[in-house]
């Protein structure tokens, strides 16, 4: 590295005074001038190359013909955008599909593939403010992502079609996105696949049509979502609709093969929806449901926005967990996933309290018995506010302590703060996103008590923490 010459007594002042200005005016520009060029992440650092810069997706149509038997997928995706500052050139997270073409506006833009990212190069550069939209023709056979745990997500081929679950990188397996939770958007989707085959995906089922051997589902999904809740999962469904007495659209698609086992957990969901909604607020959507897959390989039920999707007859507990998450999680997104204890946590907590309200264990013994298990346990292993790496976020400390961050919480605010900041917390954040921060100050504010210290040893400090 050369060393720059100083400027001093050796230099003129004339032309010190012409560096100076011109080096001001160049900080100046730089300044006021961002790079036109919108990020390949949105910065989270456990998934780096997640979501992308420079834009938000305000909708998605996505149209989709799918064959189980080939597993061949024929994708359109038309995106629409709205640029977040100048934009010549910007990215979409999109694995494995091969694009047979791609326009922004009218226009016809160039592309090319990195990884997991489709970086496209509009004609002309967008406005700071525009609207705009994305286009997107693509072909393939998916398969899903391999995540940081070893797991599976993304677009899993089954025996009869596919189970899609995206949590937390696999939306991208089978549609260009903006694929991070702080990018919420709605969603169209119109769905084909053999007659005899059910495709469901999130919100109301708009409209189902058989034609020449292929059936065609409509979908939609009219509150913002993140693009790891979409599905489109596709199998040998029977098919269950009906109408709760608060308004709610339920659409229940359940394997042949699970049919039996599941029937007596999903006839209590109506039941579980008002229960918790009682105790969290209104429930957030205007569609729910669950599609039951037989899907033995996938080892995890997850809960797709409105209609979660579940490798196989879910029991009680599982049904309570998932649908706590509907609140925690889907409604209030978090904002990075180092937060996930916010989506994990309040839904495993949540199952604490419905058995404790319906005759089981109370949370206070669940919480003593976890509390027993020795400082080896793998409970212990991580702090759950800070999992370490992406491939803790689905670990037992994140699950179960910080459920137990909760009870902590609650027996040191008492009953009604605790549930008033429960209800606050998801009525508050509604529709958006969350952090951890957030929601110690807004505990702080309800139950008028420092809690920092509660919250320190139970999210952040690594080990057992002493008894609250």
């Amino acid at each position: 590295m050369s060393t720059p010459r100083p400027v001093g007594e050796h230099v003129p002042k004339a032309v010190r005074r012409t560096f100076v200005l011109v080096m001001a005016l160049t900080a100046l520009l730089g300044a006021a001038a961002p790079s036109p060029t919108g990020s390949s992440g949105a910065g989270d650092p456990y998934f780096p190359l997640a979501g992308n810069g420079g834009y938000h997706v305000e909708h998605y149509g996505l149209t989709l013909g799918y064959d189980p038997d080939s597993r061949h997928l024929d994708g359109r995706a038309v995106l629409t955008a709205r640029a977040t500052q100048r934009l010549s050139r910007f990215d979409l997270d999109f694995k494995g599909l091969t694009v047979t073409g791609l326009t922004v506006g009218h226009a016809k833009a160039a592309f090319r593939r990195d990884g997991q990212e489709l970086v496209v190069t509009p004609q002309r550069a967008l406005r700071k403010g525009e609207r705009f939209t994305i286009t997107v023709t693509y072909k393939g056979k998916p398969g899903p992502v391999t995540d940081p745990d070893g797991s599976l997500d993304g677009w899993i081929p089954t025996d009869d079609g596919a189970f899609v679950a995206g949590e937390p990188q696999g939306a991208m397996t089978w549609f260009p996105a903006n694929n991070h939770p702080t990018d919420k958007s709605s969603y169209d989707f119109t769905l084909t696949v053999p007659q005899g085959r059910t495709a469901v995906a999130n919100g109301i089922l708009l409209s189902q049509r058989t034609t020449h051997g292929q059936t065609t589902f409509r979908w939609r999904q009219s509150e913002p979502m993140a693009a790891y809740l979409a599905t489109a999962t596709v199998g040998k469904f029977k098919v269950e609709q009906f109408t709760t007495r608060n308004g709610i659209r339920v659409y229940n698609a359940v394997d042949a093969r699970e049919a039996a086992a599941a029937a007596p957990v999903l006839k209590k969901l109506p039941s579980v929806l008002e229960w918790e909604s009682k105790l969290f607020g209104p429930y957030p959507f205007r569609a729910a449901g669950s599609i039951v897959d037989h899907a033995p390989n996938v080892g995890y039920a997850l809960e797709t926005q409105s209609r979660p999707v579940y490798d196989r007859a879910p029991d009680l507990s599982t049904l309570v967990h998932e649908s706590a998450h509907q609140w925690f999680g889907d409604s209030v997104s978090l904002t990075s996933w180092k937060d996930i204890w916010l989506n994990e946590g309040f839904a495993t907590y949540a199952e604490w309290l419905y058995a404790e309200q319906h005759g089981g264990d109370s949370a206070q013994k669940t919480f003593d018995e976890l509390y027993a298990k020795p400082a080896s346990d793998d409970l212990w292993e991580f702090p759950p506010g800070d999992p370490g790496s992406g491939a803790n976020i689905f670990g037992t400390p994140v699950y179960a302590r910080g459920a137990m961050t909760l009870h902590a919480l609650r027996t040191a605010v008492g009953d009604r703060a605790f549930f008033l900041i429960l209800r606050a917390w998801a009525t508050g954040h509604r529709d958006g996103n969350g952090t951890t921060a957030q929601f110690v100050r807004l505990a702080e504010r309800v139950s008028k008590k420092d809690l920092n210290g509660l919250f320190q040893t139970w999210l952040h400090t690594p080990g057992k923490p002493n008894r609250p």
